[in-house]
């Protein structure tokens, strides 16, 4: 109890118990700029150098503003949330669907510990992804760390307090037992609904709790046996004695379901419609089309990507084949669009979207709206509106007296082979006076 009592005296000054850190941090701001900026780099190094893997979330590129200093980063599309999105809905999810779910987790874990040396140190429920065909992947490597060898340690404070294992929150060296052990909290609440520490009295007391009371244990009047074996597993104090990601792998926990032919896809399913996640599907391509159209020419060359060989665009008449041809057209509408009026040109104002299956995995859209001489593109559709984009209604425009013409387009939208790639197959844009 000493070693608690000065860990709280050490403690306390640094935190307040209801706005986390204390105004009176000395910390030095390009300091934490600069860590911030470490973390960017280390995640776009670790998705870069990862090959698509199982059970974790993949990545197609990054995006870098020069003007701004932003990088955008471009990753899988996991139209099922996240666990914790999960457990709002259901309050927790059964053994029977969380054994497949948790080995494919381990297999991205595996991974990362086995194959690339890196802790994660931020596994919890949010940053636990799944996508509408029930595959469960970890995201968010910001604050992983490398270690260059077997028996190299982290000695960083980072990473989200209510996770946090015991040697972490005493400052000690820690490795790949960190995850484990986040793991196995991360699976107590997804299993039970509810966390197994008090974290509602600020993050002292957590981790006093964290380091103090006896590891969370499952019921055996609720759980099955190797549910529970598998948890103690995980939450070992000591974490020499927690098992490692491919040492559980081979628990009775996880191979106790595999022939159970279980549809992790009907069940998330069953929680997300998957009409409304088709709708945000469509929203976000429309938004992002619009965006590029009305946009600056930089950002104008990235609109080859959202088409393939055989996808077709037809206007006036005439129609272009591929993404070379399709984007000569395109440019030439919007250079006739942006006329002799810098720096305000013809934009869209999106009023409409309507979307619908098409096929096994397609979406059928359709978009409706005005011309007006601005210079960003607006949307008034309900239910629709983007962050950093100002709302029609905010802006007090209108639109019947600006309006210098009306659009139609329609866009066949499919799966390409790569998971969570989406091309326009087919678009057809109708322009009236």
């Amino acid at each position: 109890m000493a070693g608690l009592e000065e860990l709280k005296k050490k403690l306390v000054p640094l935190f307040d118990a209801e706005k986390g850190f204390s105004p009176a941090s000395t910390s030095d701001p390009f300091d934490s700029y600069s860590e911030k900026r470490q973390q960017l780099l280390t995640e776009i190094r670790t998705l870069c150098e990862a090959p698509c893997c199982q059970g974790l979330v993949e990545f197609y590129g990054a995006f870098y503003t020069p003007d701004s200093g932003q990088i955008s980063i471009a990753l899988e599309y996991m139209d099922g949330g996240s666990l914790a999105d999960i457990i709002k809905v259901r309050k927790s999810i059964p053994e029977a669907i969380l054994s497949p779910m948790v080995q494919k987790l381990l297999n991205g874990l595996s991974y990362l510990h086995g194959v690339r040396h890196l802790v994660h140190r931020d596994i919890k429920p949010a940053n636990l992804l799944v996508n509408l065909k029930g595959e469960p992947k970890i995201t968010d490597f910001g604050i992983s760390a490398g270690l260059e060898s077997s028996i190299a340690m982290c000695a960083t404070f980072v990473g989200t307090v209510t996770y946090m294992s015991p040697e972490r929150i005493r400052n000690e060296n820690y490795s790949y037992p960190a995850d484990i052990w986040s793991l196995g909290l991360a699976l107590f609440e997804c299993g039970t609904g509810e966390f197994p520490y008090t974290a509602n009295e600020g993050p002292v007391n957590l981790m006093l709790q964290i380091l103090d009371d006896p590891s969370p244990s499952l019921s055996g009047h609720e759980f099955s046996p190797e549910f529970c074996s598998f948890i103690d597993a995980c939450l070992k104090k000591n974490p020499d004695d927690r098992l490692t990601a491919e040492q559980l792998l081979s628990h009775p926990f996880i191979t106790k379901y595999t022939d159970s032919a279980v549809d992790l896809g009907a069940f998330v399913r069953s929680i997300f419609d998957p009409t409304q996640r088709m709708k945000d599907l469509a929203d976000m391509l429309t938004i992002h089309y619009y965006l590029l159209f009305d946009g600056s020419d930089e950002f104008w060359q990235h609109t080859k990507t959202l088409y393939n060989e055989c996808s077709t665009f037809s206007f006036g008449g005439k129609e272009s084949i591929g993404p070379s041809n399709i984007f000569s057209t395109m440019s030439n509408i919007r250079k006739t669009l942006a006329g002799e009026w810098p720096p305000e040109k013809l934009v869209h104002v999106v009023e409409k979207v309507q979307c619908r299956t098409h096929g096994q995995d397609g979406v059928a859209i359709r978009v409706s709206g005005s011309f007006i001489v601005g210079n960003q593109f607006l949307i008034c559709g309900d239910g629709m509106q983007v962050e950093g984009l100002p709302n029609l209604k905010d802006l007090s425009i209108d639109i019947p007296s600006k309006r210098m013409g009306t659009f139609h387009e329609q866009f066949i939208v499919e799966q390409a082979n790569i998971i969570g790639r989406y091309f326009i197959t087919k678009q057809e844009l109708f322009i009236t006076q």
